[in-house]
């Protein structure tokens, strides 16, 4: 799985140099960080929505766009997901109550 994440993140700094008139991505760079923080949102709103009617093949799709326009908003603040699983390795082993209350902010 990690694989794909990785390929993934690879293209999407490709991205970053490439014309927005080839490549949707290079488009969402060019329009800056809003439009990319407006597709997360619609994207999460698709998300829930799918999940309300209970079509897991229709959620699968969502949660797959989600995290993919999620990449991108990383990928913009060249992050990665890499760093992303990183932190998700580091919780393991704490509760969901322990690591709520390690946070700072």
């Amino acid at each position: 799985m990690s694989e794909v994440l990785a390929q993934l993140d690879k293209i999407l700094q490709q991205r970053k140099t490439e014309s927005a008139d080839s490549s949707y991505v290079a488009s969402l760079y060019a329009k800056g960080l809003d439009k990319i923080l407006k597709k997360v949102g619609e994207e999460s709103v698709e998300t829930i929505m799918a999940a309300k009617d209970g079509d897991a093949e229709h959620l699968v799709y969502e949660v797959a766009d989600l995290w993919f326009h999620t990449l991108v908003l990383l990928a913009h603040q060249n992050l990665s997901s890499s760093q992303v699983i990183s932190e998700l390795e580091r919780r393991f082993g704490l509760s969901g109550l322990e690591e709520k209350a390690q946070r700072t902010e």
